[in-house]
């Protein structure tokens, strides 16, 4: 099954780096950023990555592939909602059955668990999905359907979607371990991140 379109938010600063950028660390050889776009593209969806405007080291390391575009967002300082409503826009503009959002900082995710995800949305398409890890936490994928669209072409600040789904009854997918939620924000995450994982 091919998910619905993938949106891959990759316009932040990573400003708790200490002047390295989280999104061009290695991840099993290979720049993270490079390594999320290889698992969205996995799936076989289209697949839209956001960047900061102008030239980017972030460009450089990724793909060459028909099913990716690179959008560069002009607002990118507000924060994670410029990508969602060009994502927002991007999805309507196709008449998708919805938009899914997977973070471009997640490093143990992998294209299985975007299937997942996607096969509980093939079955109920008006519902909000979204993944949790083992305990429960809420984390990413999540998918948005395209009734919701329109609303999330209009949030604004960096709180996401999360407002927008407030009021949803969201359904959840279980994966294991913290592989929807481990976010390496700091150079001393890393640091643990791949002592504990070997990676």
């Amino acid at each position: 099954m091919i998910p619905p379109p993938i949106l891959i938010p990759a316009a932040g600063r990573a400003s708790r780096m200490r002047g390295r950028d989280k999104l061009l660390e290695k991840v099993d050889g290979h720049p993270l950023l490079a390594r999320q776009a290889g698992i969205a593209l996995a799936t076989g969806a289209r697949v839209l990555l956001t960047l900061p405007p102008g030239g980017h080291a972030r460009r450089a390391v990724l793909p060459e592939n028909p099913r990716l575009e690179v959008q560069p967002v002009p607002d990118a300082d507000e924060g994670m909602s410029a990508s969602l409503r060009a994502g927002a826009q991007w999805a309507q503009a196709l008449a998708a059955p919805g938009l899914m959002i997977l973070l471009a900082d997640l490093p143990e995710l992998e294209t299985r668990d975007l299937l997942a995800l996607a096969a509980r949305f093939a079955a109920a398409p008006d519902k909000a999905w979204r993944a949790t890890d083992a305990g429960g936490r809420p984390g990413h994928p999540v998918i948005v359907p395209a009734r919701l669209l329109p609303a999330l072409a209009r949030v604004t600040g960096d709180a996401g979607a999360r407002a927008l789904l407030a009021s949803e009854q969201v359904g959840h997918l279980c994966l294991p371990g913290k592989r929807a939620t481990t976010d390496l924000d700091t150079p001393g995450q890393w640091t643990a991140w791949r002592a504990r994982t070997g990676r």
